[in-house]
């Protein structure tokens, strides 16, 4: 009886943590239980609360040329990925779409009013709600939209807490001034403020541009999946706890997924899928050569995206990662993450895809100087040599 009580009580208190938004628009038609889902999971750079602006910093007031609230305080989605579960449940994609790939954001409407369309960097759509990026990424991508998820900055914090540190490598030093992590060359496992500096960091990373961040948020999410299929993470009733609450407390999600029930029921779809049947792909964009801050698709883009509406599967059976030289600024990014398959791989896979168990090696470090201290431009590598006094975001 008492463990009746308790459990209904904990039940209770997750389903309280839950927020939902309602999904809306084309692209977002139910999947069929045997069919495949796809889930947008997008990471908000909002400024919504106390915590956010704490983490975020530069937080804005609302003003009178706002559309919203949450587009005066800066709702941009730093983080856009599809996560594409294959029907018969046997493999994952997992698809990252640069912020800054400008795309055709169709008209939405948030809070009874209307954001017009227009072209724009793809990041600038969640302006009108999560269902406004839904809506932009299905048009991009002709992919059915079936959920979605949005994390914050605090949500990140919470997450990275819960499952104990997640470990990343560098391959070199690095002080990203504009995200502010600094680490030494090498492995760390990396806890709340530190874990959202990584993720963030993008002038630290490969050309400093979008391409070199999506890479390394790669590498922190297959590290964060292993430590969570760790025997020491599922075995611990506390941490599976621990982990459930920090989960439910960190997003938002479209309504169809707002209780413990429904989360549960989407989890048990996925949880026998092996980490090296999910695999990381970054859609292959240029730099735009109107204005090199920019991307647009690379012209293999459509046929991934294809790949993936019709359900093929992009897993190798084996990959051995290799070391992937970074392209300098105005080059083809369309090639950038790397992993070479094995003879046995699909063929269906990219050569630029890898795996969440094969995911293991360091964010390559900026050679470029894509940072500045005291206004002097600078590698990230010498901007860590400048700045002893900076304590390191591992510390």
């Amino acid at each position: 009886m008492a463990i009746g009580v308790t459990g209904g009580l904990l039940l209770h208190h997750l389903n309280g943590n839950i927020r939902t938004q309602t999904l809306v628009g084309a692209g977002t038609a139910k999947e069929k239980q045997t069919g495949p889902i796809n889930i947008l999971v997008m990471g908000s750079d909002t400024r919504d609360s106390e915590a956010n602006c704490a983490l975020g910093g530069g937080c804005a007031k609302t003003t009178a040329t706002s559309n919203t609230a949450a587009e005066a305080q800066g709702a941009n989605a730093d983080v856009i990925m599809i996560v594409h579960i294959a029907a018969d449940r046997s493999n994952a994609t997992v698809l990252s779409i640069p912020r800054d790939t400008v795309v055709k954001i169709p008209a939405c409407t948030l809070d009874g009013k209307t954001i017009p369309a227009r072209t724009d960097r793809i990041n600038a759509s969640l302006m009108g709600g999560p269902s406004c990026t839904a809506q932009t990424v299905g048009q991009l991508t002709g992919i059915t939209i079936n959920h979605f998820v949005v994390i914050d900055f605090a949500g990140v914090v919470t997450m990275s807490d819960a499952v104990g540190g997640v470990e990343v490598c560098v391959d070199n030093n690095v002080y990203d001034t504009y995200s502010h992590l600094k680490l030494a060359k090498g492995t760390h496992t990396l806890e709340g403020k530190a874990a959202l500096e990584f993720l963030r960091t993008r002038h630290g990373f490969g050309d400093g541009g979008d391409v070199g961040r999506t890479i390394a948020q790669h590498l922190f999410l297959s590290s964060m999946i292993r430590q969570v299929e760790s025997a020491a993470t599922l075995a611990n009733p506390v941490k599976v706890y621990n982990l459930a609450d920090a989960a439910t407390k960190a997003v938002t999600v479209d309504d169809d997924l707002g209780s413990v029930t429904a989360l549960s029921s989407l989890l048990l779809e996925i949880k026998d899928i092996p980490s090296n049947r999910i695999t990381f792909v970054t859609t292959p964009t240029d730099y735009n050569p109107a204005n090199m801050n920019e991307l647009i698709l690379a012209p293999n883009a459509e046929a991934l995206f294809k790949k993936i509406a019709d359900d093929v599967s992009l897993s190798h059976k084996k990959t051995t990662p290799t070391p992937t030289k970074t392209k300098s600024p105005g080059s083809s990014t369309s090639g950038t993450p790397s992993a070479t398959p094995s003879a046995s791989a699909s063929s269906s896979a990219p050569d630029y895809a890898t795996t969440a168990d094969s995911a293991t090696g360091c964010a390559q470090v900026s050679t470029y100087k894509t940072v500045t201290l005291k206004g002097v431009p600078m590698t990230p590598t010498r901007a860590y040599e400048l700045s002893p006094d900076v304590p390191d975001s591992a510390n």
